[in-house]
């Protein structure tokens, strides 16, 4: 393959470049890269696509069901201190994974930093698990699709079957025509939630004004007996486990930055937005819920799960019936729509982690495959054949093997989180000491060290908490105890399988790897120019 070399007139070091691929020299040598294949993804996310995304991984069926069980569990109060806590984790997170993205945006995300910066064999831990917790959500998510559509029609009309189906196939068409074709889905999906909330949130201000739907009611359901914390802190830990699946999907932002445009601008703008959207889609809407209805109303209780009376009963229903007595219908189609997004981004987030494993070679090659559109179809086949699988065990009598999958996967997305609160803090030590300059860093995330140290020791706490319910039992099942932690162990199978078969060892700091794949050629020269060591450095190790 011919290779060409461009230099940079306020640099006295040079970047290679072959195809779309190009490398930072390590900050500690002259010695010049061996660079990836042209073979790449391509960027076609723009921003308004990068920007949904991001709130597309914020607005679930979380915060449209979830929530007021949420609020009967642990009052008012208490859900609101738990969702605070747990959207000021997520923040700091996000702002770890911002700084690394936007200098290094690549589709394997937190997994490729993990083998970059900490250790190769928790880039493998992470990448499978993260890759199974998706492949299995796309299957959870078409089979309540088909429950959803049951509020309309009967299944013995149509088959529930039937209609999973066609909205795997959807999912596998959306991501296989493009990746703006799945970026346009996404920000079509979003733009129906924003809009939701939003009229939610004014709905219920004037509903506890008193402007519509009766009396004034302001404050009243946080003085009620119980209220407004119900329970303590086990109160409030139950709800962190809520919120923090509520909150699972946010990182998708930093595997859609390896094919974003000019993600070093737009993946900036788009992370410095989780604050706001935070504070206004989940802080702002379990207020408004808190206030507007009682925490022991018994339809709260039933909003845990999704199917036809838990729409009846949706905390966002119950608010907007008092200004739009078919609000049921309404928020049927949100959820459906909210349903069909999280299944569409599970598609795109385990294909392209299967991608990079490949890419990185933790996977067969044969998954490393892209087409001329620059979608990996041998990896997108294998995920919808998982999904299917996971599906079809739901289906033929083999529930527990679904469970056990869905148990094994529902905690990956706390491990992803802390896998990136992990690979930050090597991140940045290795940047430092290969004789980076902070400062120069397009993005850098909000008080390191001690925003990730926060996202890291909350985090824990949550991973830790998962059996807390059943603890508190007077008799805790011993399999639903095991249940709630397989994950961990499945993880660690992983991890030291890996590492034991590899002999793999700590990635030493001076060795960390800064390579950037898919950039553009006239910005090859600005990522030289922007994050290569200053002149001043670079004469003291010449000295």
């Amino acid at each position: 393959m011919p290779r060409s070399s461009r230099s940079s007139s306020q640099s006295t070091r040079s970047v290679q470049k072959v195809g779309s691929m190009a490398k930072l020299p390590s900050f500690q040598s002259d010695q010049q890269p061996i660079l990836a294949p042209e073979n790449e993804l391509k960027r076609g996310l723009k921003a308004r696509h990068l920007s949904m995304i991001s709130i597309a991984g914020t607005i679930g069926t979380g915060l449209f069901l979830a929530s007021g069980t949420s609020i009967a569990q642990a009052g008012p109060l208490g859900a609101l201190i738990a969702y605070t806590m747990i959207g000021s984790m997520v923040f700091f997170m996000m702002t770890s994974l911002g700084e690394m993205a936007t200098l290094i945006p690549t589709a394997g995300s937190f997994n490729t930093y993990a083998a970059r910066f900490v250790d190769p064999a928790l880039g493998f831990a992470l990448g499978v698990n993260y890759f199974l917790n998706w492949a299995v959500t796309v299957a959870v998510e078409i089979a309540a699709a088909s429950m959803i559509l049951q509020f309309w029609v009967s299944p013995d009309v149509m088959p529930s079957w039937v209609w999973s189906l066609l909205f795997l196939l959807f999912m596998v068409c959306v991501n296989l025509v493009s990746v703006r074709a799945y970026g346009e889905a996404e920000y079509w999906f979003s733009v129906i939630k924003v809009l939701t909330v939003i009229i939610f949130i004014i709905v219920g201000i004037l509903v506890d004004a008193g402007v519509i739907g009766g009396d004034k009611i302001g404050f009243r359901n946080w003085t009620i007996p119980g209220a407004p914390i119900v329970d303590g802190f086990g109160g409030i830990l139950g709800v962190f486990l809520v919120a923090g699946f509520s909150f699972q999907g946010t990182e998708l932002i930093g595997i859609a930055a390896g094919e974003s445009e000019n993600p070093r601008k737009n993946v900036p703008k788009a992370i410095k937005q989780v604050f706001w959207r935070i504070l206004l889609f989940y802080i702002l809407s379990i207020f408004i819920i808190g206030l507007v209805i009682p925490y022991n109303d018994p339809n709260l209780l039933g909003t845990g799960s999704v199917d036809k009376s838990a729409v009846a009963v949706s905390p966002f229903t119950l608010v907007l019936q008092k200004a739009f007595k078919p609000a049921s219908h309404v928020m049927n189609a949100v959820i459906l729509i909210t349903v069909l997004s999280a299944g569409n981004s599970g598609m795109y987030a385990s294909t392209r982690t299967l991608f990079m494993l490949a890419r990185d070679g933790k996977a067969p090659a044969i998954f490393a495959r892209v087409n001329s559109r620059g979608i990996p179809m041998e990896s997108l086949a294998f995920t919808t054949l998982i999904a299917g699988l996971s599906f079809g065990a739901s289906l033929l009598g083999a529930g527990e093997v679904y469970n056990w999958l869905l148990n094994i996967s529902s905690i990956s997305g706390f491990i992803a989180w802390l896998g990136i609160a992990v690979s930050h803090y090597r991140f940045r030590r290795a940047y430092v000491a290969q004789g980076g300059d902070v400062s120069r860093l397009p993005y850098k995330a909000a008080m390191f060290p001690y925003g990730p140290i926060y996202a890291l020791l909350l985090c824990t706490v949550v991973v830790c908490g998962q059996g807390y319910s059943e603890f508190t039992k007077p008799n805790p099942n011993a399999v639903n105890l095991i249940a709630c932690y397989i994950g961990l162990p499945f993880f660690v199978a992983m991890y030291l399988g890996y590492k034991i078969y590899y002999k793999t060892k700590m990635v030493p700091l001076l060795e960390c790897d800064f390579s950037v794949s898919n950039l553009e050629d006239g910005d090859i020269d600005e990522f030289h120019e922007l994050y290569a060591p200053s002149k001043n450095q670079a004469d003291e190790k010449d000295q």
